[in-house]
């Protein structure tokens, strides 16, 4: 377990979140599929903004229409 240094997330708090990559694959509209090497979520507020202001890894280009910030953070899109 990595240690929480200095978070903002405490230990049994609930917290919303988007997952932005999964093991499983996606189906896209166009008939190809998306699959990542890991499982990752972005941690958000009430209002949609991400709580970090970092984002480390690509992240898949549907996030796009509803979390345009998170898109903005991001390395790359795919």
């Amino acid at each position: 377990m990595l240690p929480n240094a200095g978070g903002s997330v405490r230990k049994g708090e609930v917290v919303l979140g988007v997952v932005v990559r999964t093991k499983y694959r996606t189906k896209r509209e166009d008939g190809s599929f998306l699959r990542f090497d890991t499982n990752a979520v972005v941690i958000i507020d009430k209002d949609g903004n991400p709580r970090g202001t970092r984002i480390f890894g690509p992240v898949a280009r549907e996030l796009r229409e509803k979390f345009m910030k998170i898109i903005s953070l991001a390395p790359e899109v795919l």
